[in-house]
């Protein structure tokens, strides 16, 4: 995912965090207003900086429940390692609402850090329809959808055009276009984010998912994973690595590291998120006017991306649950959700926006992306999404560094994640 400092890296992940915190309930009420009162919220590397002028628009109109932002770290990674270390301290927590990574929403409600939400509250109805999965657990509302991301094969069109070539559309045609058109023009064939951190877990899940196969079912608790259609996808990803047509660079790359070699005109095709087509289209950069965007290729025709953005949660402990709920819809509202896309280039849930004819000569990626969305999937449910993240990382890891034939590599990871959900 590109967090929300991508969206998307991301793409970008928003935690929403506010101070002076007592447990919820009556307490939570008392001479707050009905829970109002001064929030802070912070953000997992706002690197567009678009979030704090958003914020200022909600400072003007509401003066007593006035919003501080405050950063955290870009790594999605040590982002969700602070907000958990801080989420266990209970009504010492600082955090009262939190924007999380959508694959966070089912490990923070079975942990009962975040409180549900009523639905009503919310325009849902409004909103791309994937995107609503991932803020429910157990079939209840844990959290609003405030951006979504799904990832996109960016291409040359420039050199695939003096080719004679359409995009690819299967995994066939990637890999013959990246190993001969490529070398052609001196560049690497094909990157995604394949250093074992998050960004590998989202590859190698729609690797998976392109071929058919899933990896958890019933919120985690089986292992589907052990399939034909695993072997399949994590055997693609090896195979690239192994042939030359995927460099080996590429096992060191997160999100930004791939986006400056595509923007730098070193690779012909990159699976990202969308943020990477608006900066490798932006003035300045080595290839702009000269990139394009598909979705996802597959064994047979399109595939399958996973869904990236973040969700606005609040803390089971809040001290001011209405000022939070506020909040929340303000920041779900159509007209910043424009803003969202127009200023932070991330991916809006509002599904009108993306026939929105003024958005689209903006954004004409933006067709593309909705296709993606609505046909995109979560990635895999679980209580203990962190240590199913980790295994997958660390397995597939080792099966594109040859360590482990992508046989092996997915029998031993059916074992760690049954394993891991029988803890």
């Amino acid at each position: 995912m590109r967090w929300i400092r991508a969206a998307g890296r991301c793409l970008l992940v928003l935690a929403v965090v506010m101070t002076g915190y007592v447990a919820s309930g009556a307490r939570a009420d008392e001479g707050s207003g009905g829970g109002r009162g001064p929030l802070t919220l912070a953000t997992a590397g706002d690197l567009t900086g678009y979030l704090g002028p958003l914020l200022q628009g909600w400072n003007r109109t509401h003066p007593g429940e006035r919003v501080t932002l405050v950063e955290l770290p870009d790594s999605a990674d040590e982002t969700h390692a602070q907000m958990t270390t801080d989420l266990r301290g209970g009504d010492r927590s600082r955090f009262d609402v939190l924007n999380i990574d959508v694959a966070w929403t089912s490990e923070f409600a079975a942990a009962g850090w975040i409180r549900p939400l009523p639905r009503d509250r919310f325009p849902l109805k409004t909103f791309l329809p994937p995107v609503v999965d991932t803020a429910t657990y157990d079939g209840q509302l844990y959290a609003v959808p405030y951006v979504t991301n799904a990832g996109l094969l960016l291409y040359r069109k420039d050199i695939l055009a003096k080719e004679g070539v359409p995009p690819p559309r299967t995994w066939a045609e990637l890999e013959h276009d990246a190993k001969t058109i490529a070398p052609k023009y001196g560049l690497g064939g094909y990157a995604g984010q394949f250093l074992p951190y998050e960004g590998l877990t989202v590859n190698a899940a729609e690797a998976v998912y392109s071929a058919g196969g899933t990896i958890l079912g019933d919120e985690g608790a089986r292992v589907t994973v052990n399939s034909d259609a695993a072997r399949e996808g994590i055997g693609f990803l090896a195979r690239g690595v192994r042939e030359g047509w995927i460099p080996k660079e590429a096992l060191t790359y997160k999100e930004e590291e791939s986006k400056q070699a595509f923007q730098d005109g070193r690779l012909l095709f990159l699976r990202n998120w969308p943020y990477a087509y608006v900066a490798a289209s932006a003035p300045g950069s080595k290839v702009s006017g000269r990139v394009g965007a598909v979705p996802l290729p597959g064994p047979d025709g399109p595939g399958t991306s996973v869904l990236g953005g973040s969700n606005l949660a609040v803390n089971t402990h809040a001290r001011h649950p209405e000022s939070a709920a506020r909040l929340i819809a303000y920041l779900t509202g159509e007209g910043v959700q424009r803003q969202v896309l127009t200023r932070g280039a991330l991916p809006p849930v509002r599904a009108a926006l993306y026939d929105d004819p003024e958005l689209v000569r903006q954004f004409p990626y933006l067709p593309t992306l909705r296709a993606a969305v609505l046909a995109a999937a979560p990635r895999p449910k679980s209580p203990r999404y962190d240590q199913v993240s980790l295994a997958v990382q660390a397995v597939v890891h080792d099966a594109l560094t040859g360590q482990e034939t992508p046989e092996s590599a997915v029998r031993r990871l059916a074992r760690e994640l049954a394993a891991i959900s029988h803890r």
